[in-house]
Order: structure tokens, then C-alpha cells, then sequence
């Protein structure tokens, strides 16, 4: 999949969470897309509509343990006071920083940037890039234990 469709894709996804979280409608019918303009819709291949279902829904799925790492990383922040469309931009993208692996973390946080400089406030992408790169940080901290210690036990295996 081309870069602009993965980007269409994110946005999809980061409208169609902006929705859900105003409406609260059930994951499948959000799924539907019927809250977007059918001329819109037609623009729309295959790709960018897999894309933008995989990121809603696994948001949508997981968005307890999303939100609590959210919270986990604002400094002297309620999660209730985070603008709805910047909460959208951030669970997409700690959705992908956490399940989509195969995303390296500094795409995920400059598509999160991007969509932010386009559709938030003026100052937002500062907030967002803030937060996403303290969750960053602590993923990389959790994941480097776990690789030493592969290491250490292949290093032993050998003479």
C-alpha cells in the first residue's frame, strides 16, 4: 500500500473515531462509514477502507487499555480535559505503537503529527507528539529488558 493511502487510511480511522467517540454507535455500524459522504466514500479504495477498519475497530476494542496508558503519560493533564479530536489522534496511534509492531514508532508519531498540523488546534501536534514520544520511551524501556535477556541466554548457549 502506497504512503497516501496508508494516510488516508489514518485519517479514516481518526474521523471515525472522532465520530464514535461523539455518538458512541455500536463498532459495526461505525464500520459501515455511513456517517461519511457517499461521494467521499466512492474516493476510497479497498486498501484505505481495510486500513482505516483495522485501526478503528482494534482501537475501539482495546480502548480501555489504551486510554489507561493515555492517562498513564499526561503530566499534570485529566484525560477529560484532552480535546476530543486530539484523544482521536492519540488512541489511533497508541493503538498502533502497542499492536502494530511491524509500524516503526517514529512513522506512527509523525502520521500522528501530520494529522494533527491538518485537523486539530494550532499548538496540538506539540501536545500529541509530547505524549506519544513519553510512550515510546516507556515501550523501548520494557522491550530492552526482555531482548538483553535473550541475548544473555543465547550468549550462553555458545562456548
Amino acid at each position: 500500500m502506497a504512503g497516501g493511502s496508508r494516510r488516508k487510511g489514518r485519517i479514516l480511522a481518526f474521523q471515525a473515531l472522532y465520530f464514535w467517540e461523539s455518538s458512541k454507535v455500536p463498532l459495526e455500524e461505525l464500520l459501515n462509514f455511513a456517517w461519511v459522504e457517499e461521494e467521499k466514500l466512492k474516493k476510497f479504495d479497498d486498501s484505505i477502507m481495510a486500513l482505516s477498519k483495522i485501526l478503528t475497530s482494534g482501537t475501539v476494542e482495546n480502548i480501555k487499555a489504551i486510554d489507561s496508558i493515555i492517562k498513564d503519560h499526561l503530566e499534570n493533564w485529566d484525560i477529560s480535559r484532552v480535546s476530543r479530536v486530539d484523544l482521536a489522534v492519540l488512541r489511533i496511534s497508541v493503538y498502533a505503537l502497542i499492536y502494530q509492531n511491524e509500524i516503526p514508532p517514529s512513522i506512527v508519531i509523525d502520521e500522528a503529527i501530520g494529522i494533527c498540523r491538518e485537523f486539530c488546534a494550532d499548538d496540538s501536534f506539540k501536545f500529541v507528539n509530547g505524549v506519544l514520544d513519553s510512550i515510546r520511551k516507556t515501550l523501548q524501556r520494557k522491550a530492552l529488558p526482555a531482548a538483553s535477556d535473550n541475548s544473555a541466554a543465547i550468549a550462553g548457549l555458545c562456548p
